[in-house]
């Protein structure tokens, strides 16, 4: 009995995506004045006077409501007229906290109704297909990458079924973590590209302990099976509990077969470390920055260099018939039939679990531009190191940015700046079940601030002081160990004076913890905002036959937990 054609949840329109992103873009052309402002700068730039009306004691009882509450803007109504209340017209200052923390809760992925879930769109991959049980992740990779590795792993392979594709290429693979699992536990053909030795070494050390990982899981099996054989000789019932599944979830039932199978395991793995290997050595190393920055000077060069990454894919990447007959002697059709079998075969699916900056919006446009990809699911990360076509206000349209890109915000000239895209990454849903922001150590940063330019008159300085507060004893060793790391002679600077600094802004911390808090608050908008506009630049592709944005992990133990899905039309049997 054939399998029932699959269909897949509905997805947004292009029309309704770029409606959404409109409405997002209008409030947040309102808030981010509140975010593109530095906190270094807080008390030396005036920030809460400039940017909010109301006390910071009002403005924290206010935000503390909607962060502790899960009502909201759910099924309230928001027009440009309520955005506008939010903001004095005329000094653009926040003035009425309690509907900017509704118009951000309105403005978020769960709120807007643009998230696809989890488990309608696995379901609808799996049909009747159940998941597959083996590794326990848990056993060598920490708590939250042991949860973005399982789930995402899950919704990868069941894309790869659905479209008939076997091979993957994880692009950024880091320490190889997604891509190891991959391999083992689903026996897909995965080829890892990083940009750093430093990460394509430790995954081949990675590679080396789980094999021997593996081999003592499959020994288990191998144990459990015997155990299950005698079990069957003497009549007695087999407890699910000690089936051992293979990496393809099918039971394991002899001696060749665990080794067949730990040597197909074993040789998976190397494909996955050689291609990291080649992809560093044998691409230019322009081609690689390319990769990873997005510097190229047009899209034709990112077709023709970062897009050769599938022209360097092993040559047993593409398997050919066995076949010895002679090609001449084919008839038209059966030619047609092997050169299409030849085209299925280097079909493959692109993946990117925290691709960092630019490397999420190049991902998507890689896999837009070649044939051969046929399925993305992309996890971003790292927003304030997206390069902005607007940011500095130069036209270079010859230029690949990594924001924005779809159409709408391209015409409107869209930019959030740096400082936005660095509150991009604040973690509400963290801030929300009372893991409170540092800051104290914000504090500590702005007051220095404040010395630096008072007493050595620096307003700008490409030095930072880094992790300085984590081994500090007090404020006063802290301005010590910062003005050194900064260059700055220390000496002219007596404890006492470092002291009156502290005293004179201690009690306007609250000021500070009030507007960081505002940031919060304002983060997740930011982040729509740019996740919006790479599922409205899939939109306009003429060559995707469906596209959405899929909630793939709990935010609190993995705050960057959205995906950006895509299938090419034509690619699913």
């Amino acid at each position: 009995m054939s399998r029932p054609a699959l269909t897949l949840p509905p997805q947004l329109s292009p029309a309704a995506a770029e409606s959404t992103l409109r409405r997002v873009s209008r409030f947040l052309e309102l808030a981010l004045p509140l975010c593109r402002a530095h906190t270094v700068e807080f008390y030396t730039r005036g920030l809460w006077d400039r940017l909010v009306e109301p006390r910071p004691a009002a403005v924290l009882e206010a935000l503390r409501r909607p962060l502790a509450e899960a009502s909201g803007a759910a099924g309230e109504r928001w027009d440009d007229d309520t955005f506008s209340n939010v903001f004095c017209e005329n000094s653009e200052k926040l003035i009425n906290v309690h509907l900017f923390a509704l118009a951000a809760k309105y403005c978020s992925l769960s709120n807007l109704g643009v998230c696809i879930p989890l488990e309608d769109i696995l379901e609808a991959l799996r049909g009747e297909n159940q998941g597959t049980t083996g590794i326990k992740t848990d056993e060598f990779m920490n708590n939250k990458k042991s949860h973005e590795v399982q789930v995402m792993s899950e919704l990868v392979v069941n894309i790869a079924n659905y479209c008939g594709i076997k091979q993957v290429i994880d692009i950024g693979s880091g320490k190889g973590y997604l891509s190891s699992f991959l391999s083992m536990q689903y026996n897909l053909k995965v080829y890892g590209i990083d940009s750093s030795n430093i990460n394509t070494n430790s995954a081949h050390e990675r590679n080396r302990k789980l094999k021997k990982h593996w081999r003592a899981y499959q020994s288990r099996g191998k144990t459990n099976l015997k155990s299950e054989s005698l079990e069957k000789a003497n009549g007695r019932p087999v407890e699910s509990e000690i089936k051992c599944k293979a990496i393809d979830g099918k039971p394991l039932n002899n001696d060749s077969s665990l080794q067949s199978q730990d040597q197909m395991a074993i040789q998976d793995l190397v494909p996955f470390c050689g291609f990291t290997g080649i992809a560093t050595c044998e691409m230019s190393k322009q081609t690689e920055a390319d990769l990873v920055g997005g510097t190229q000077s047009d899209e034709n060069r990112l077709s023709e260099e970062v897009l050769a990454i599938l022209n360097i894919l092993p040559a047993d990447a593409v398997e050919v018939s066995s076949s010895q007959c002679n090609w001449g002697e084919l008839c038209e059709e059966e030619k047609a039939q092997r050169k299409m079998a030849s085209l299925k075969a280097k079909d493959c699916m692109m993946v990117g679990l925290h691709t960092c900056g630019d490397l999420a919006a190049n991902t998507l446009r890689i896999f837009t531009a070649k044939p051969e990809i046929k399925a993305v699911c992309s996890v971003g990360c790292c927003y304030h190191l997206l390069s902005e076509q607007f940011e500095n206000q130069e036209e270079c349209p010859k230029e690949v940015w990594g924001f924005p890109m779809c159409q709408y915000l391209k015409d409107k000239g869209w930019c959030c700046g740096r400082n936005a895209r660095m509150s991009a990454c604040l973690a509400l849903e963290r801030v929300a079940v009372g893991q409170m922001l540092p800051t104290e150590s914000l504090f500590y940063r702005a007051v220095l601030q404040v010395i630096i330019e008072e007493i050595y008159g620096i307003t700008k300085s490409d030095r930072h002081v880094g992790k300085t507060f984590s081994k500090s004893s007090s404020f006063i060793d802290y301005v010590r160990k910062s003005l050194k790391k900064m260059e700055l002679d220390d000496s002219k600077l007596p404890d006492r004076c470092i002291m009156d600094y502290y005293e004179k802004y201690k009690h306007r911390m609250n000021e500070l913890e009030a507007f960081n808090m505002l940031k919060v608050v304002l983060a997740p908008c930011i982040e729509v905002l740019i996740l919006l506009d790479r599922l409205c630049y899939l939109k306009e592709q003429e060559n995707i036959s469906w596209s959405g944005l899929v909630k793939l992990f709990d935010p609190v133990k993995s705050p960057r937990c959205c995906a950006v899905i895509a299938l090419k039309k034509e690619s699913c049997f």
